[in-house]
């Protein structure tokens, strides 16, 4: 009987941990979808073609499902750039299943939920075991779990929106999150329709006012970009000296869909 107990015992464990790696790290069916149906704009904005992904639903389907399928065991047993990875490609698909729930009918992501809701703090898919919301996605596993300390998710994660970072043309993998995160902020920091000195002013994206205490320190984030703020050469050395005044553009939340 122990015999067989301990052969049980070891067929469970061995087929838990079949299950735990099978979990693709590459996001291939994800990664597909995007580089098919994400087109860059001057290099630094995206647009979604959400039309196209409708016609293949079927696979963003399946995708999501895998993502839902992996348990809070076998998460935590990850890296924290795997676990990280994970989270941010599974905010911005299950963004993008929230779009086509309405599709076409929509101009902007806040159209979803009506006058009394909020798109974000709709219950609509499950994740590590828990019906979620995108908002617990973003400010409980990512921002307020502790484990990843990591501003720069603001650049990753993706509302659908024209005002938003450019949602990339491929999946988040732990083997390159550090080149990603940092070309993601570049590339949205590039964009001068979003953030842009002109005469003393640096006027960057709202969501530094929403999450600035999120980053060590604001002045430090934009001299270290000084170089993708301003084209002249006086105004960088003013950007990395902290001579400017600080402002806040508007946020477009346009559906950021291919026109």
């Amino acid at each position: 009987m122990r015999v067989l107990l301990l052969l049980c015992s070891l067929l469970l464990f061995t087929s838990t941990s079949a299950q735990a790696v099978d979990f693709d790290h590459k996001h291939s069916a994800w990664n597909t979808l995007l580089q098919a149906h994400v087109k860059w704009v001057g290099g630094v904005a995206s647009q979604v073609d959400y039309d196209a992904i409708k016609q293949e639903k079927n696979a963003l389907d399946a995708y999501t499902q895998s993502l839902s399928e992996v348990t809070s065991a076998d998460f935590d047993s990850w890296s924290k750039p795997e676990q990280l990875a994970f989270l941010i490609n599974a905010y911005n698909a299950f963004t993008v299943e929230l779009i086509l729930s309405e599709y076409p009918d929509l101009d902007s992501i806040k159209d979803i939920g009506g006058w009394f809701g909020s798109p974000w703090k709709q219950e609509f898919f499950s994740l590590l075991g828990k019906t979620r919301t995108l908002d617990q996605v973003e400010h409980d596993l990512i921002r307020g779990s502790g484990r990843y300390n990591e501003p720069r998710i603001h650049v990753a994660v993706v509302c659908a929106s024209i005002g938003c970072p450019a949602l990339r043309s491929e999946a988040f993998v732990a083997e390159q999150l550090e080149a990603q995160l940092a070309d993601s902020m570049t590339k949205f920091l590039s964009d001068p329709s979003r953030n842009s000195y002109n005469n003393g002013t640096l006027m960057v994206s709202k969501i530094f006012d929403w999450y600035g205490s999120d980053f060590a320190s604001l002045e430090t984030l934009f001299a270290e970009h000084a170089m993708q703020l301003a084209s002249a050469s006086v105004d960088r050395q003013r950007i990395r000296a902290g001579d400017y005044s600080l402002a806040f553009g508007d946020y477009d939340w346009a559906l950021n869909d291919v026109k």
